[in-house]
């Protein structure tokens, strides 16, 4: 019986830890620029095309940094491909500082 408890109140407690913000994925729409995980913290060079587009083939992760400075690893970087360097709005899935793109259009000036 006390196995029993112990298990009902496991599931209870990762029930509700899921539960919370941070722990669930959270859908929405983000906007920033495309880099890439080098790139991303040095301020000019994260919107340079050209350098985001060498990074990216030389294996660094694709990022957006987005309009209030965090930087979200992109999880599907096929996504972005030839917005390297762009600012975008992204629609998709934030989940654990990962965000999966659903859908990618250029943002308006």
């Amino acid at each position: 019986m006390k196995k029993v408890l112990c298990s009902l109140c496991t599931l209870a407690t990762l029930a509700f830890l899921l539960a919370l913000p941070g722990f669930a994925a959270e859908k929405g729409t983000w906007s920033g620029t495309v880099s890439d995980a080098n790139c991303a913290t040095k301020g000019a060079m994260a919107s340079d095309s050209a350098c985001v587009k060498k990074c990216l083939e030389n294996g660094a992760k694709a990022v957006l940094v987005t309009d209030n400075k965090d930087v979200l690893t992109i999880q599907n970087p096929e996504a972005i491909k030839g917005h390297e360097g762009h600012t975008v709005k992204i629609t998709g899935t934030l989940d654990n500082n990962e965000l999966h793109v659903d859908k990618l259009e250029m943002a308006k000036k």
